[in-house]
């Protein structure tokens, strides 16, 4: 018994060990030709809009997004292929990423070939099979047929084997950097990553003295002379419909001194978790905000921070700006990290280069952060953040 279940465990690693390259190969052919069209169709609308630099800047940010994800869809293809955990973020360059892709028709060529060698072997095997059956062939013809058959079974196999080695091969030389690479890489991302968030607290702080020099000081100075009016008044009636109007200005200022202070920092996230926070923003919400939250274990300080200001300014962009209907934001667990998506179904045609998007932005890369804005024109728009909890 125990000597069947040792065969049987060996006949299984033996197919997962050439199923694995022929399941990636079979995967890695469909996919390059799709990423070698797209790379010349890319290529082709860069070549359209060339005289409009504005427009072969936005074309060509669009083809590097599009092309960092078909890379790191390859990168996770290669990894489950290989019996690998996830690969990590993906930091290559922009040449890089398109390099690959278009190298990958070399790897996806040859995979073709033997794919199509096995398939005309496999055919080969049904004739021979078909014709000893037939009586059209000897024991000794069917025998020698076999072994031709399982010596070029063998090559195949082991030219498949080739083919996915290659595939990865390509995708650590061209994708991954080395130490030396990976550390200048970090330094530079490290230095843009300072100057970025220094920048962004410079705005933040130049938006709350303005907030707090237009509205609050503004509110407060009506305040004074309400309450001045009321204490020169003779009439007491006049003077308690003043005190009122203070009383209800105050409720005002108190309101809008909370809304500035949790600008600054949530203090909420010191006693409730993001989705309590968060329910607690849509309820002040002029627009019905639906929020899904799937974290199972709560995520760092600083992370549920960065969510917060992202989720708030998405809600005060699109009650602003976008005339939408409804907010929409999803927040859950993806590999090894935070994803949060917040879609309105507004106007879109969202700036990304706003000084708020922009100040978002770099709050997120300040924790090794990925942030996405989708904002088409006529809508709807998509703001996607992952963030790293590790």
């Amino acid at each position: 018994m125990a000597e069947r279940v040792r065969h049987g465990r060996t006949w299984v690693g033996a197919v997962a060990r050439w199923g694995r390259p022929l399941a990636g190969m079979a995967l890695g052919v469909p996919t390059a030709a799709a990423e070698v069209l797209f790379l010349l169709l890319a290529g082709l609308a860069v070549v359209t809009v060339a005289p409009v630099p504005a427009a072969r800047r936005r074309v060509g940010a669009a083809t590097l997004r599009y092309a960092r994800r078909m890379a790191d869809w390859e990168r996770c293809r290669l990894a489950v292929v290989a019996s690998e955990p996830p690969p990590p973020p993906l930091r290559a360059g922009g040449p890089h990423v398109v390099g690959f892709l278009a190298a990958r028709l070399l790897p996806a060529a040859l995979g073709l070939l033997t794919g199509g060698l096995l398939v005309v072997g496999a055919a080969l095997a049904a004739i021979v099979v078909r014709s000893f059956v037939a009586g059209a062939m000897t024991v000794a013809d069917l025998l020698l047929q076999a072994f031709i058959g399982a010596a070029l079974l063998l090559l195949n196999l082991q030219a498949t084997a080739s083919v996915a080695t290659l595939d990865r091969w390509l995708a650590r030389g061209l994708l991954e950097s080395t130490s030396r690479e990976a550390l200048q890489l970090r330094i530079s991302e490290l230095t843009v990553s300072r100057a970025g968030v220094l920048a962004a607290v410079d705005a933040e702080r130049q938006r709350i003295e303005r907030d707090l020099h237009d509205g609050l000081q503004q509110h407060l100075v009506a305040l004074g002379m309400l309450l001045g009016r009321a204490r020169r008044s003779r009439d007491p009636d006049r003077a308690r419909e003043l005190l009122v109007q203070a009383h209800e200005d105050t409720q005002r200022a108190i309101d809008e001194l909370r809304e500035v202070a949790w600008r600054v920092y949530p203090s909420a996230l010191e006693h409730t978790t993001l989705d309590e926070v968060l329910g607690m923003v849509a309820q002040r919400s002029s627009i019905p905000v639906r929020i899904r939250y799937d974290v199972p274990v709560r995520p760092a300080r600083p992370i549920e921070t960065v969510l917060y200001f992202v989720a708030c300014e998405a809600i005060t962009n699109s009650t602003k700006h976008a005339g939408a209907t409804l907010i929409t934001i999803e927040i859950e667990t993806r590999d090894a990290g935070i994803e949060m998506r917040v879609r309105d179904d507004g106007i879109g045609g969202a700036d990304p280069h706003g000084s708020g998007l922009q100040g978002l932005a770099r709050r997120v890369t300040a924790l090794d952060g990925q942030f996405d804005l989708h904002s088409p024109p006529g809508g709807p728009t998509t703001i996607r953040v992952q963030v790293p909890c590790a």
